[in-house]
């Protein structure tokens, strides 16, 4: 029997595995005991599981509630309880009155890869946003973004069409630019 997917197509940052500490399952077993703690063992495994290097992710209380399909309020509530337990910090982005969340996990609790460099100050974290969460046709009716050019070592430039109009004052002799034609003349 295989595990279903929380999130189907959700890219994952290096891997599956995630490391828990032994002292933390037991820690967690007697945290089980409270009430509302549950809820928030489901939330901590959702945060776990989404979680980059650095213990962080960025997830609405939204996507978390559509995701464990509970009411939002439960959502508040359980991060409220992980946050005042210390399975977790909360991190305001964009100010405390924005409503936007980091999440970090204890990195006593989980951690993925090495445990050294975790910092709580800046970090790296996976970010999680639906469609639902969205303007309506804010993903589909979005102009594609303006490509810059860009030339990597050893390669030359190539123009092509018909260029920008000429510039103001005419080149100095002997400082005409070197570039190859667009087009030939007959």
């Amino acid at each position: 029997m295989s595990l279903p997917s929380i999130a189907p197509g959700l890219p994952r940052t290096h891997g599956t595995w995630v490391q828990t500490d032994r002292s933390a399952h037991e820690a967690w077993a007697q945290f089980l005991g409270l009430k509302g703690a549950t809820a928030a063992s489901r939330v901590l495994h959702i945060l776990i599981a989404r979680m980059g290097e650095r213990n962080a992710v960025v997830i609405s209380q939204g996507a978390l509630a559509d995701e464990l399909q509970v009411d939002p309020r439960t959502v508040r509530r359980a991060i409220a309880m992980l946050r005042d337990h210390n399975w977790i910090q909360t991190v305001s982005l964009g100010g405390a009155k924005s409503g936007v969340q980091g999440y970090i996990v204890n990195s006593r609790v989980a951690w993925q890869g090495s445990r050294n460099g975790i910092r709580h100050s800046v970090f790296d974290a996976m970010v999680y946003a639906t469609e639902k969460e969205q303007e309506p046709g804010a993903i589909d009716d979005q102009a594609p973004l303006h490509r810059l050019p860009e030339l990597y070592p050893g390669e030359h430039q190539l123009p092509s069409g018909d260029g920008l109009p000429p510039v103001s004052q005419p080149f100095f002799d002997g400082m005409e630019p070197d570039l190859p034609a667009t087009h030939r003349e007959d």
